[in-house]
C-alpha cells in the first residue's frame, strides 16, 4: 500500500510540475528581406532579413541566431550570427543574418531548374529552419512557402 500511495504522489506531483510550465505559442519568422553581400572565392554572401514575431504575453531575449535554408528540397544556405536583442510580448523585430550559399550547391540548383523549365516550372519550394539562443533556452523556428518566378513575357 505504501508503494502505491507513493506513485500516486509522485505521478500527481509530475503531472502538476507540467502544468506550471508555461505555454508558449510558436514564433512566427519570415523572410523580410535579401541583400547581396561581398562574398570570397567558391561561395555568395547573402544578408537576410528575418521579421520575427512574437505572439505571447512575454518578451524573448535573445544572443545568437543560426537558420538554415532548403530549396526545392535541396540544402541551398547556412548562416549565423551572434546579434543580440528582444522580441517584445506581442511584438516583432528584424534580425540580420548573413548566409553563405556555395558555388556547388547554386551550380546544383542552376541546374536542377533548367531541367524542370520544359515542366513549367513558375514556384519554388522553400523550407527555412533556425533557432534563436536566449537566457531561457533556444526557441526554434520553421517556414515554409513558396516563391514565384517572373514570366519572361514582360519587358
Amino acid at each position: 500500500m505504501r508503494l502505491r500511495a507513493r506513485v500516486v504522489a509522485i505521478c500527481v506531483l509530475l503531472t502538476s510540475g507540467c502544468a506550471s510550465i508555461p505555454h508558449r505559442d510558436p514564433l512566427q519568422v519570415t523572410v523580410a528581406g535579401i541583400e547581396p553581400q561581398t562574398g570570397a572565392g567558391m561561395e555568395m554572401r547573402m544578408l537576410v532579413k528575418l521579421r520575427v514575431q512574437n505572439p505571447n504575453d512575454v518578451a524573448l531575449d535573445f544572443n545568437g541566431v543560426a537558420l538554415h535554408l532548403d530549396v526545392a528540397g535541396k540544402s541551398f544556405a547556412s548562416g549565423v550570427s551572434d546579434a543580440t536583442g528582444n522580441v517584445p510580448r506581442f511584438g516583432e523585430t528584424l534580425i540580420n543574418v548573413p548566409v553563405t550559399i556555395s558555388a556547388m550547391n547554386l551550380i546544383k540548383h542552376a541546374m536542377g531548374m533548367m531541367k524542370g523549365a520544359g515542366g513549367g516550372m513558375d514556384k519554388i519550394h522553400y523550407e527555412l529552419r533556425g533557432k534563436l539562443s536566449g537566457g531561457s533556452g533556444t526557441e526554434r523556428f520553421s517556414t515554409k512557402g513558396e516563391l514565384e518566378l517572373p514570366t519572361g513575357a514582360g519587358p
